[in-house]
Formats: structure tokens, sequence, C-alpha cells
């Protein structure tokens, strides 16, 4: 009998067996195309779903490297039924085609014609569809490629999109030689992407997305739009452009709350792209105010509904997706992949860890036990009140502070999702607070301040979560988040994974009020790090606080 690390079940999981010899190969063949569920000590579970064996198809795996695969490294036999499911799921993909006609432009082509029928007459693509060309093909108004694609994803049709994309507007763009170079994974991730023409590149915070935007950005050589999630992430981003490529202050735009700048380079947040008055999106004229050859999607996880919308009438321009997780607490990866395009690059965090590009994490999860009086409250409070309450606990701030002061030598961060109890800690620690009413320029001098050391604690809110740049952060405190949210989790813990000079690793803390609904958020929160492989220690707030004094 076979000895593989693999078990594959009936009902579409995987479990690995991570202390075999060939855990490792296994893992790397099966990556491609399942999704990998959770990651505890000894045995992995993936799971094999309908997005992640037609992402595979998009990169070029086909079923019978899918199946040869499982058979390979499975221990017991494959179950028949669900080798013959991969295939026939596989096979979906790509039947049907979008591609240009030479004389009708946009058309959607069948390779089965049966498919074509059965698609035409169903209600979600009323509207979408227009005059046959020939009874394997139909015509499509360009306007409707995007709302096409997504509604076939959910008819079970995914198409495969051969209609290829403009060139935008040119313009020179070229990665500066000087003092670096693109990481292996780097310009792996770059050159699948631009194989593919559009789709979305997953690496882990600190792992230099920015710069496979930006050599993108080389290859394109065009008029580019990047969206990232506020201002100060989208300054960052042209500080980099401006250090890693030929790009000049002035070619470089910032359409923000405080500038509408449209230059050859646009950096635009999703806050005023989304902003409306009297009911109408006021701003997103901008996708059509250049001809761009590329739009850059900065934490693609965090896409808004409206800018989905607008994607969908982008589809002739290549697109590039960079997030750390595509988990979606909202559900709608689907929309991801068929509007900005599949995962062409997955990188786990640990294999990035290991080849020394990201700090080695400790991750705690500190259980504080609430006073009488705050027990007495939570108990009789309404169920949407619950969370709150246990999360903004006082009883937490003395584990906070004598979390901080284990770590004197450190850069810290303290993050919640509170206003008052952020506050409340600001005051407790006597350390400054960056929110969303602090102003840009505000922001700027903290994270300076931060970043050369005459600051050693800052207390920051869910703008903290993403795309600040502070490198020398090497201990986070969690106090509060978004319920169980797994993606805010995993962009927390990035905020510390920078590379230390001196190869210090990093510590990630998450304070947790004992027997409420807290604990149960911080388990579902933890879970997209698990999977990643990272093992959280549960301690106890009296081990942080050491011996109590004698009451007399």
């Amino acid at each position: 009998m076979p000895d593989g690390p693999l078990i594959v079940q009936s009902d579409k999981t995987l479990l690995l067996e991570v202390d075999h010899k060939d855990a490792q190969a296994c893992r790397i063949a099966i990556a491609p195309f399942a999704e990998l569920e959770r990651s505890p000590e000894h045995v992995h579970t993936y799971r094999l779903t309908p997005l992640g064996l037609w992402n595979a198809r998009a990169a070029g795996h086909d079923a019978e490297a899918v199946v040869d695969a499982l058979i390979r490294f499975s221990r017991y036999p494959v179950p028949h039924a669900l080798l013959v499911d991969v295939a026939e799921t596989m096979d979906r993909y790509g039947r049907l085609q979008l591609m240009n006609h030479p004389q009708h432009g946009l058309v959607l082509h069948a390779l089965d014609r049966m498919v074509l029928v059965e698609v035409a007459k169903s209600k979600k693509m009323a509207g979408m569809l227009g005059a046959r060309v020939d009874e394997d093909t139909i015509s499509v108004h360009p306007s409707e490629r995007g709302r096409l694609k997504q509604a076939l994803l959910k008819l079970g049709w995914p198409a495969e999109d051969l209609a290829g994309y403009v060139d935008g507007e040119a313009h020179q763009i070229d990665l500066a030689q000087d003092g670096w170079t693109l990481r292996s994974y780097q310009r792996e991730a770059v050159d699948t992407f631009w194989a593919g023409g559009s789709g979305v590149v997953v690496l882990p915070c600190g792992a230099g997305k920015t710069l496979v935007g930006a050599a993108a950005m080389a290859e394109a050589k065009a008029t580019t739009l990047i969206l990232v999630t506020n201002t100060v992430a989208g300054r960052q981003w042209k500080r980099e452009l401006i250090a890693r490529t030929s790009l000049t202050e002035e070619e470089i735009g910032e359409y923000s709350g405080e500038r509408k700048e449209i230059r050859p380079v646009t950096i635009a947040t999703y806050q005023v792209l989304t902003s409306r008055r009297n009911g109408a999106f006021t701003h997103l004229d901008l996708f059509s105010a250049r001809d761009w050859g590329l739009v850059v999607y900065d934490e693609v996880h965090l896409l808004p509904a409206p800018i989905f919308r607008f994607t969908a009438d982008l589809q002739a321009r290549r697109r590039l997706g960079l997030t750390a997780t595509l988990v979606r607490e909202d559900g709608r990866e689907g929309d991801v992949f068929s509007l900005i395009g599949p995962k062409r690059y997955d990188a786990p965090w640990k294999d990035i860890e290991a080849q020394g590009w990201i700090a080695p994490a400790e991750c705690v999860e500190v259980r504080v036990t609430l006073t009488d009086a705050e027990r007495m409250s939570y108990a009789t409070a309404e169920s949407e009140e619950r969370y709150r309450m246990a999360a903004t606990a006082r009883t937490k701030l003395p584990v906070v502070k004598a979390l901080l002061d284990r770590h004197p030598d450190d850069q810290k961060l303290v993050i919640g999702g509170y206003i008052d109890q952020l506050h409340q800690l600001g005051e407790f620690l006597d350390a400054p607070i960056v929110q969303g009413s602090t102003t840009n320029k505000e922001r700027e001098r903290l994270f300076d301040a931060f970043r050369a050391g005459e600051i050693s604690t800052l207390v920051i809110s869910k703008v903290g979560n993403f795309s600040i740049d502070l490198p020398e952060a090497a201990v986070a405190i969690q106090v509060s988040g978004t319920f169980g949210s797994r993606q805010e989790e995993a962009q927390r813990l990035g905020r510390v994974l920078r590379p230390k000079a001196d190869g210090r690793q990093a510590h990630f803390y998450t304070v947790v009020s004992r027997d409420t609904i807290d604990t149960e958020y911080a388990a579902h929160r933890q879970r997209f790090l698990a999977e990643q492989g990272y093992a959280y220690t549960i301690t106890d707030a009296d081990d942080i606080l050491g011996p109590k004094l004698p009451e007399f």
C-alpha cells in the first residue's frame, strides 16, 4: 500500500500529514488548486472548490495534472466520484470564450454549443447578449464584458477571456537600476501576472507588494491608475515609485480628499471614489479621465462594491490586484475572480519567512478575567452590545501596559477598533493616538517620529490595518477589532513583519476577555493565520501582570 502524506476524502477535503517526508512536495503540488482551510500542528486541511479549480485552470493547470497530484500523494485510493467531479468542474472553465471577432467585435464563442444555448436562455443574461453571429457565437456589447463574466461565473460556466487588452496611453516607466533588484518571488509574480494579462498577486504583508506593482508598471510602460485605501498609503506608494522607478514627482498625481491631480500615474483613494453627492458618485469619471494602460488595486480584498461595479466597465484595461489575503468576509471572492482576474501568484507566508524576507513572529492570546461589575454589565447587556463591552473592558488596560513593559527597547503599536477605548489607552499609556479624524499632516508627523524612534508607542485605530509602512514596529498589541474578521487579523500581524535589521522576532499579542463572545471572535479571526502556519499561544493575564501584592 502506498504511504503518501495525503488523505483525499469524498467530501472534497484533503488532509495533509505535515511530518511526512513528502509533505512539502505534496503541498507544492496541490497549492495551485486546493484552498488551505486549517493548519494546526500535525494535519493540515485543504478543500477543493469550483473557484479554486477554475483558478488553477486559468493559471494553465489542467485536470490531468490535478488528478495526477491527488493520486500520486494519496495514502489511500482516491474516491473515483471525486476524480470525475474534479475533471468535470475544471472542464466547465473555457467552454465559453470571450474574444474579438474581425467583423462583429466582442463576441461570446462556445466550444460546446449546448452550453451557449443553456446560458443564453438564463434570465441572468438578460440584456447582455446581442445578435447571433453563428450557431456557436453571439455578439456582446463591449460595456457588458465584466458583467457577463460575473453572470457566467454564477451560472457555473466561467468564461475564458481572450479578448485582450488595449495598450492605453504610452508613458515611459523603467525600474531604477541603482542599489536594488526584484527578489525572485517578486519577479515570478510580475511575470506570471503579465503572461495572464490581469489578475491578483497574493503576498504577505511586508513582502514588497508595492515593488510588484512598480515592476508591472515598468512592463506596461503606460499611464497607470493606482487605487489605495487611504491618503497616507497613497503617499507611501508615491515615495516608493520615485525611489524605485524613473518616475518623477511631477509625473505622479494624488486624487484624494485633499487634492485632485490627474497625471500619467494617478494615485486615488477608494474613499474619494466612493463618496457621493446627492446620491451620485461624483468622482467615478476618473476611470475614464485618461486612456489608462494599467489599473492597480492595492489591498484588493477591501475593494468596495461601487469599485467592483465600475471595474466591470474596465475589462479592456490590464488590472492588477494586490493583497495579503483573498479572504473577504462578504464572500465576494467570485467577483474578484471575474472582474479583476484569477489568482496569478500566491506565496505562503512561511515560505517568505524562511527566505528571510519577513520576520518570524510569535502570536500570543492573553485572556483577562472581567471584574464582577464588568461581568454583570456584560450579562445584562443586549446581544448586539456584548462584543463592544467585552472588547473594551477597562480590565485590559493594565495588561496592555505590562505587555509594553516587556519590550522596552522595541517600537510598539497598540491597535483597537473603538475610539473611546483608544482614548482611554492613550491617556493610560501616555501615548499619541492615530485615528480616522487625525489629519494626514499629523499622521505623517507621528509616523515619521515613530520611524525615527522619537516615539516608541503608538495607539492606532483601524487606519493601522493596512498600507502603513512602519518597518521599525516589532510589537503589536490588539485590544479590539471588527468582530471576527480574518483579513483584519492578517493585516494587523503584517504591521510587524518587516524584517528587522538585527533579525529579531516580531511579537503579536491579542488581549481577549475570558468567558465572553470576545474569545469566540478571536478564534475566528485567527483562522487565516493558523492556515498560514502561525501557532497561537494562550496565556493568562496574571502571568503577564506578575504576582499580586497581598491585601491588608
